[in-house]
């Protein structure tokens, strides 16, 4: 017997938790299936756990560099790891905890435990029950991309989520990809004290950005004592006594490189294999993700699709900023949509790189007329005086409207700071405004106006 809902989530990440309260606020009958744990990955394996290994690491540096701002640390600097883990996960459970109650006060949202299956477009079987309701929503977010190399199941690689387990400093840790997750975890366990190295398949890490932030992150990274194999293609791996071998193709030349450890961070795909998507009607494109249209409607008609399954943007950020454009349009009558949605996106390295808009490539591919100006950080006040002085600042406006399409902040507080920016162009407002405002000193925020002021045409 169908048991029936207003509208039903399958998945507890960003977007599900808080579309469901705002329609349960609204009187409508949620029911809420999450398989493991409320949060999705950026409260249990991602944001929140990353970013406390993060600081973690920092205090770290900070110990060690002590001797630079004049403080005197007798010893060396120990890592314990269990204490470590043991502050990540009580902040992790923090958050689940307060998640978990704040949804459990809801008088008509009904969290159910365990994976939810469609069975027809408005039916979903969960647990040996089935749900009924009008409007569903897909919210099952990604995991880990796991490559079909030779012998890599014979050993016992990491993910970004079984890494942060570890209860003791890797002596060597092999890091598979050199994008976003896999740079964030190279520097934390190199802070640590393990050597690192990162074996990337392009010619650059971090392949998405323009290449003098490339040169920033890959200089900030190689301070902290990582090593990079770039342009170097893994076709093997096995396992030697207690340690792990990768035989890389690497510029042409056959390199083997060995590790007491081996993460693997090539990327995350979509959790769309549970979902019997057939029996809705839905199919996924070739990388498996549900497409949608700008208001994240699926081609079934009362199914949506939220988050990173749904391949429009995988970050926290976007996918919260999914749910908001849901609710706003079913609640409220709106007509909000993605189609305008300014890329922004962080690296969480420290120090860390804030990215808004286009990059200088995609600039200069649009054909547009532009303008750009850069800036280093070692020229700022604020970051010489904190004695971190890695990174730039770069800023690209349309040199006929005068709008900003695009910045780059790589450097002490750049994820913070580039936001700044971001407000600019969300609000159509012309980059000379900035030049006319007063900003705080000493900040990094004051040096916006003057690089704005050396802009320069593309």
């Amino acid at each position: 017997m169908n048991e029936e809902f207003d509208a039903i989530i399958i998945g507890a990440g960003q977007s599900g938790p808080f579309l469901a309260a705002k329609l349960a606020e609204a009187g409508q009958k949620v029911a809420v299936i999450e398989r493991e744990h409320l949060g999705g990955t950026c409260v249990n394996d991602g944001c929140t756990p990353t970013k406390t290994l993060v600081a973690s690491a920092r205090a770290a540096w900070a110990a060690r560099h002590a001797d630079q701002f004049g403080i005197k640390i007798e010893g060396t600097v120990a890592v314990d790891m269990r204490a470590v883990k043991a502050r990540k996960g009580a902040i992790v459970n923090a958050s689940v905890q307060s998640l978990t109650k704040w949804l459990g006060s809801l008088r008509t949202l009904e969290v159910i435990y365990g994976t939810g299956r469609f069975v027809s477009p408005r039916e979903v079987i969960v647990g040996g029950r089935t749900l009924f309701a009008p409007k569903i929503f897909i919210n099952v977010g990604g995991s880990a991309l796991v490559p079909a190399w030779p012998g890599l199941q014979d050993v016992p690689y990491l993910t970004n989520t079984s890494v942060m387990n570890l209860d003791e400093v890797p002596a060597h840790l092999l890091i598979a990809g050199g994008s976003y997750i896999g740079l964030e975890f190279a520097q934390i366990y190199a802070r640590f004290g393990a050597k690192v190295t990162v074996i990337e398949r392009s010619e650059n890490i971090a392949q998405r950005e323009d290449q003098d932030i490339i040169e920033g992150i890959r200089e900030i990274l190689k301070a902290d004592g990582v090593s990079f194999l770039e342009g170097s293609e893994i076709e093997r791996v096995e396992k030697v006594a207690s340690e792990i071998k990768l035989h890389i193709r690497s510029q042409g030349n056959r390199v083997e490189v060995q590790g007491s450890h081996l993460l693997v961070a090539l990327g995350r795909t979509p959790n769309t294999r549970d979902l019997n998507l057939e029996a809705a009607g839905l199919e996924t494109d070739g990388r498996g993700f549900i497409p949608v249209d700008d208001h994240l409607r699926t081609s079934v008609q009362g199914i949506w699709a939220l988050g990173d399954v749904n391949g429009r943007g995988a970050f926290t950020h976007t996918s919260y900023h999914d749910h908001e454009i849901v609710a706003d349009n079913l609640l409220m009558g709106g007509e909000r949509s993605i189609k305008n949605r300014i890329p922004v996106y962080g690296l969480f390295i420290d120090p860390p790189l804030g990215r808004i808009g286009m990059s200088e490539a995609e600039v200069r591919k649009s054909g547009r007329p532009a303008l750009m100006a850069t800036y280093p950080m070692a020229r700022v006040a604020r970051a010489r005086e904190r004695g971190e002085t890695s990174g730039l600042i770069k800023v690209l406006v349309d040199a006929e409207t005068k709008l900003v399409l695009g910045a780059a902040i790589l450097g002490i507080n750049g994820d913070e700071v580039v936001q700044s920016l971001l407000q600019l162009m969300a609000a159509g407002t012309p980059y000379t405004k900035m030049i006319e405002t007063v900003h705080i000193h000493p900040t990094v925020s004051e040096l916006i106006p003057t690089v704005l002021g050396q802009l320069k045409p593309l």
